[in-house]
């Protein structure tokens, strides 16, 4: 005990060892999905979804690993939701780049973050970023994740004449999800410990009992290594016009991706300082960057921080022991898969929800009477959920403020690095 205090500071950040070990249980269940979904979105890919599930759990506690021992932040990290789909629909499909290339890409993409990392170039990004962007950030990332739950639950739907529209609440697992949400709403008001992790596990038992979903086919599976994807890496093709431009391209949305849910976590952890800057940011960044590398070697797509952390972060996670329990879950969860996958998605879903309600606290101090600083947050926050991607976001918010303070003649208003990047994200946006 002695030397977890001593490695991960829990005194210094007012936690204790169980807090940090159910914190992170709560993080691992809330983005447990990804086992499962990740290797159906990949299959498509040509890849082998058995392989997939090795790639997914082995390079997320890889990464998360690296997160919690060497940066100490409770934050956990696996295959990007949407990064994936573009692996998938967009490099291998869309542009006929064979997977292996793909994961050459990947694994290239990874490496450049490395190096812009050590650099000290992604730390600089984030503390160019405004005060009222990195509050809009956090409060967009709150809205995300609700839609995520709200969708997970049913509770909201796709219209072809509206979008979206309310789901049918006469179905059971729409009844089921809204009462997952008011049991974690009353725990946590009540400030009961655990109050994510028990209301997730309640709703999961009321799913397989009442039969809205399947439950567990069994307990235990011994797992087995890749027999296609470990190293399968083809640098052949990596030096081709095409591929090159997907490289970076993983890259831009990577880099905006990770430093969104950073600055949202580390507000909602209370690991900004008052000027809101990330101690430690670049460590948190050699996280992704090695794991998006471990990833690729081992055969899934890009590796990112994922805002599912909240979660555990609300549940009272603030150290790298969070993280570390996350990917020890990760590794578990290799001989146990038929369990943790048949969790349904409308268990997480009413922890997702209630995380983003708690996430909006902070657009109360986004100075909304001056509306160059408001109509920047109100995109950052509308184009997340709005568009599913914290990077386009994050892209809008920067574009938007620098074009805005030149406008209004106050250029000294914004860093210097802010109007470069507004730059750059908008080549890359007008020829993407």
């Amino acid at each position: 005990m002695e030397a977890l205090e001593r490695w991960f500071r829990l005194k210094e950040r007012g936690t204790t060892v169980a807090t940090e070990l159910r914190a992170g249980v709560t993080t691992f269940l809330t983005m447990a999905y990804i086992l499962l979904v990740n290797p159906q979105i990949l299959a498509e890919a040509g890849m082998p979804a058995d392989d997939v599930v090795f790639a997914t759990a082995v390079g997320s506690a890889v990464a998360t690993f690296i997160m919690g021992a060497y940066a100490n932040f409770p934050f956990a990290l696996a295959p990007g939701m949407g990064i994936n789909a573009y692996f998938t629909y967009g490099i291998v499909q869309g542009l006929g780049v064979d997977w292996r290339v793909a994961l050459t890409a990947v694994f290239a993409e990874g490496l450049i973050f490395l190096f812009l990392s050590f650099g000290g170039v992604r730390t600089v990004l984030i503390n160019a970023i405004p005060e009222s962007l990195k509050l809009a950030t956090t409060t967009g990332i709150g809205l995300f994740l609700a839609l995520i739950g709200l969708r997970n639950a049913g509770m909201v739907v796709a219209s072809p004449a509206t979008l979206v529209q309310l789901g049918n609440l006469h179905e059971g697992g729409v009844l089921l999800g809204f009462a997952g949400l008011l049991l974690i709403g009353a725990l946590v008001a009540r400030r009961v410990k655990g109050a994510l992790l028990i209301g997730i596990a309640a709703v999961a038992v009321g799913a397989w009992a009442l039969g809205l979903a399947p439950g567990p086919s069994g307990i235990f599976r011994w797992p087995s290594l890749p027999r296609e994807t470990l190293g399968a890496l083809d640098f052949s093709g990596l030096f081709s016009a095409k591929v090159l431009g997907v490289t970076l391209a993983l890259l831009f949305v990577d880099v905006f991706d990770t430093a969104g849910t950073l600055l949202g976590m580390g507000r909602m952890g209370g690991f900004l300082t008052p000027k809101g800057e990330l101690p430690g940011a670049g460590k948190a960044f050699v996280a992704d960057a090695v794991g998006t590398m471990a990833g690729a070697a081992l055969g899934t797509s890009a590796i990112t921080t994922y805002i599912e952390s909240a979660a555990g972060v609300e549940d009272g996670g603030r150290t790298g022991l969070t993280a570390v329990t996350v990917s020890g879950m990760f590794l578990l969860a290799l001989f146990f898969t038929p369990l943790l996958t048949s969790i349904p998605a409308v268990a997480t879903a009413p922890a997702l929800v209630a995380v983003g309600a708690m996430m909006m606290s902070g657009a109360v101090e986004v100075p909304w009477t001056r509306f160059d600083e408001a109509l920047p947050a109100f995109l950052t926050v509308a184009l997340m959920p709005f568009t599913y991607s914290i990077a386009h976001g994050v892209s809008a918010g920067i574009v938007s403020y620098a074009v805005l303070k030149l406008l209004m003649g106050r250029p000294r208003d914004a860093h210097p690095v802010l109007y470069v990047l507004a730059v750059l994200l908008g080549v890359y946006h007008a020829f993407a």
